[in-house]
């Protein structure tokens, strides 16, 4: 085993120290979040700032940040830098307003899903509930009374 080897993790040793499966490793590697090189048997190495870059995408996945916000934000990193304190504080000034604004539909969606649960109309043609994210538009209220 080389030096490089032996400082770099394998797809489960990466998996197992982030609590993150392989599977979804693998989704962001497709998704270009995460990188790794091959090796001449075709196996995947990890540097170790990936451990800290699998955890900055977990929490902003959980956090409801977009996949492709992520990339864009860890675009910003220099290849094999781990997020820094000074970075996490940035990214989350970055998504501040998608959060803001994803909270605001959020609200609006349990107004009007409880308007609804009131209603039980679940009419296709007129109820608010329905249309929502139909891009259509949903009328005055939970039920336009049409």
């Amino acid at each position: 085993m080389s030096p490089r080897e032996a400082d770099e993790l394998t797809i489960g040793e990466l998996a197992e120290r982030s609590g993150v499966p392989a599977t979804a490793l693998r989704f962001y590697e497709r998704q270009g979040l995460l990188r790794s090189r091959r090796t001449p048997g075709n196996q995947r190495r990890y540097g170790h700032a990936a451990v800290g870059k699998v955890a900055f995408i977990r929490a902003s996945r959980n956090a409801g940040v977009p996949v492709a916000m992520i990339g864009e934000v860890l675009g910003i990193l220099p290849e094999g830098a781990a997020p820094t304190r000074e970075f996490w504080i940035r990214a989350a000034r970055c998504w501040s307003t998608h959060l803001d604004d994803r909270l605001s539909r959020l609200r609006r969606a349990r107004e009007v899903f409880g308007g609804c649960a009131s209603c039980g109309c679940l009419a296709f043609d007129r109820c608010a509930l329905m249309k929502a994210g139909t891009g259509e538009p949903a009328g005055q209220g939970v039920d336009d009374g049409m």
